[in-house]
């Protein structure tokens, strides 16, 4: 007979990678957080919150852009978190001697930060923006019936974008470098190594930039979703 097993709960690499990641955004901004008490008076930023402080400044500038002025400071917590999360969690992942663990590699971590996004979307929107899904403004009314659909099925599958470019951008990098490593062992000849481990180490540094513009390009889009659900009606 087949036995009945237990749920299992055990800690995953990726559940792992998000423990890390949280302790090391904990610290960091613990370490930064201490230094903004002192107040104005104590000049410039230095240090770690000095390299942290731009990065802030970045994510609260656009913000403001795609949100506005009146309104952006109630999502900045949000906004900031999953930026440097994902920032994060995409550098983490670059650490060979951890064993791959590949965070934002794994589409439902992807998923859970995109229904974020749309769960804050949904909450905070407006009449205008549903008025201007429902009721397209300048669109004669028989195409309605075609429009209304097509809008309603753009709701989800903006976040659904959301979730598969960070997880498609994040897996095909490492995927690459996994590729050019084992063109050695198919070939059995360590003369690739040569052709191999420079084009890998290149990948890899490339990874880097990717790293940041993934956690820019998801912030920035969440916070246009949001922008949009929150946006007045034009007068």
């Amino acid at each position: 007979e087949n036995a009945v097993k237990p749920l299992d709960l055990s800690i995953t690499k990726n559940v792992f990678a998000i423990f890390c990641v949280a302790i090391i955004l904990f610290l960091v901004f613990r370490s930064v957080g201490k230094q903004y008490k002192v107040g104005e008076s104590a000049g410039a930023p230095k240090g770690l919150a000095g390299f942290m402080e731009p990065l802030v400044v970045f994510v609260r500038d656009f913000s403001k852009e795609n949100i506005g002025e009146d309104k952006y400071l109630k999502f900045m917590p949000y906004l900031l978190t999953v930026f440097f999360f994902i920032l994060f969690g995409n550098l983490f992942g670059l650490i060979p001697f951890l064993g791959g663990i590949n965070m934002t590699g794994s589409i439902s971590i992807t998923l859970l930060l995109a229904l974020f996004t749309l769960i804050i979307q949904m909450v905070n929107s407006k009449g205008p923006y549903w008025k201007h899904i429902l009721m397209p403004p300048g669109v004669p009314v028989l195409l309605w019936p075609i429009l209304v659909p097509i809008e309603l099925i753009g709701v989800l599958v903006k976040p659904a974008a959301l979730m598969i470019r960070l997880f498609a951008n994040i897996t095909a990098g490492h995927i690459i470098i996994l590729s050019l490593v084992g063109i050695i062992f198919i070939n059995q000849n360590v003369a690739w190594a040569g052709l191999s481990v420079p084009m890998a180490l290149f990948i890899s540094v490339l990874e880097l930039l990717v790293a940041f513009l993934q956690a820019y390009i998801f912030t920035m889009l969440s916070a246009m979703f949001i922008g949009s659900a929150v946006e007045e009606a034009h007068h």
